[in-house]
């Protein structure tokens, strides 16, 4: 379980499908990459989200485009700590940061995205 986070184009409302392959993933990885702006999220890192956006979570980037969240992931980047884990599942800041790095990276290449999620 877990969040499967997408920035969509504004027009098609699907998820953006970039020229070349990368290797930012979360909980799933595909093999040989994948050119989709898609992040699956452990909920594990809840509490951390929690901490970083408020309330909401990660889920407070919904409906907005990437342009508009930078600011924010950039600050969330920057309250956590490094203690990244070999192990993806463990809810360490570390691992965290590096999801919302993967999520930065997105919004980055295409600033007029909107994000969905769930």
């Amino acid at each position: 379980m877990g969040y499967d986070i997408y920035l969509n184009g504004p027009v098609t409302k699907e998820p953006i499908q970039f020229d070349a392959s990368h290797q930012i993933h979360g909980g799933n990885m595909v093999i040989g990459g994948t050119t989709e702006a898609w992040l699956h999220i452990t909920y594990n890192y809840t509490k951390h989200f929690e901490r970083v956006f408020g309330k909401e979570g990660v889920r407070s980037i919904y409906g907005k485009t990437g342009a508009e969240t930078i600011p924010a992931l950039k600050q969330a980047i920057a309250a956590l700590g490094d203690d990244v884990s070999s192990d993806y599942w463990a809810d360490t800041e570390g691992n965290t940061k590096k999801a919302l790095a993967g999520l930065l990276a997105y919004a980055q290449m295409r600033p007029d995205g909107v994000w969905a999620g769930d």
